[in-house]
């Protein structure tokens, strides 16, 4: 039998991860652009429909059989996304891309805290210090640093957006292995637009919609962006262990900033220490050193 590892059993999982983080960077510009011909929910629930559509397309096959779990599970995970993004939107009326990227960011040292605090399963020591490496790197990748941060209402509604997002990446991990990820995934989409249109009234938002081809265009951007992450969420998450899989999508704000200066804005070198910090917590969280290994086998 050959000991080449197979592609489900190889690093594929993470290396999708990562290459998601690339697009996930990029729509914070895209959503902020988009926020001139839309309110932030109904941005929301439009972006997340289109992106249901996308999925159905490539799923249809998938959408018989459903399963009621599926449904408990599309509709928790289509919940908080919806909370996530929605806030995050909200967010970005208010604050600047670079302080949304970094309190959406929060979920990093978020989701291990949560696990343990949710289903009491502790994280190995190098998870902890991934995590706090990543967390130090997007405060420099930001460039503000913690004296700067005041808590106003944009800045606020962006926390409560990362713990949110936390949530999101536990449930998939959770219900990744006991579902149909195409057909949870079209669910949870629908169910992130559905709850998203539900939220109007509740962020003052009124059902007016304007046609407009850049929103349009703006908005199948963004619909295929967030069909293929999402998917590839509940597929790599099944392999992934959602601590590990959120120091990954730390890397989002790295990208963000190399697409930020693409468009024009400058990297400061603070920003680019931040972002090796970055990269070094994804490294340190997938060491796992001999020490630690022996250490478990005594102490089991």
């Amino acid at each position: 039998m050959s000991n080449v590892p197979s592609w489900s059993t190889s690093r594929a999982p993470q290396l999708a991860l990562i290459l998601i983080t690339v697009i996930w960077g990029g729509s914070f510009i895209t959503v902020q652009y988009g926020l001139n011909f839309a309110s932030p929910m109904f941005f929301v629930g439009c972006r997340f429909a289109a992106a249901m559509l996308f999925v159905s397309l490539f799923s249809w096959k998938d959408l018989t059989g459903i399963r009621v779990q599926e449904i408990a599970a599309g509709a928790l995970i289509g919940l908080v996304i919806a909370l996530g993004y929605g806030t995050q939107t909200i967010g970005l009326k208010t604050i600047s891309s670079s302080e949304s990227a970094f309190l959406t960011a929060l979920y990093v040292p978020l989701v291990p805290i949560l696990l343990w605090l949710l289903f009491r399963k502790t994280p190995q020591m190098m998870t902890w210090c991934g995590a706090a490496l990543a967390f130090l790197g997007l405060v420099f990748l930001t460039g503000n640093g913690f004296g700067e941060i005041q808590l106003n209402f944009g800045q606020l509604i962006t926390i409560l957006g990362s713990i949110a997002i936390a949530l999101e990446i536990i449930l998939i991990g959770f219900f990744a292995g006991k579902v149909n990820v195409r057909r949870v995934t079209v669910i949870q989409l629908g169910f992130a637009s559905l709850f998203a249109f539900c939220m109007m009234p509740l962020a003052g938002e009124t059902w007016n919609p304007v046609f407009s081809w850049p929103l349009l265009s703006i908005l199948c951007g963004l619909g295929f962006a967030s069909a293929a992450i999402q998917l590839v969420m509940n597929w790599a998450q099944r392999e992934v262990d959602p601590s590990q899989a959120a120091i990954i999508y730390s890397g989002e704000p790295v990208w963000a900033a190399l697409i930020g200066r693409i468009a024009g804005e400058r990297l400061p070198l603070l920003a680019i220490l931040g972002g090796t910090l970055v990269v070094l917590g994804v490294i340190v969280s997938e060491w796992k050193p001999k020490f630690l290994k022996k250490n478990k086998e005594v102490s089991s």
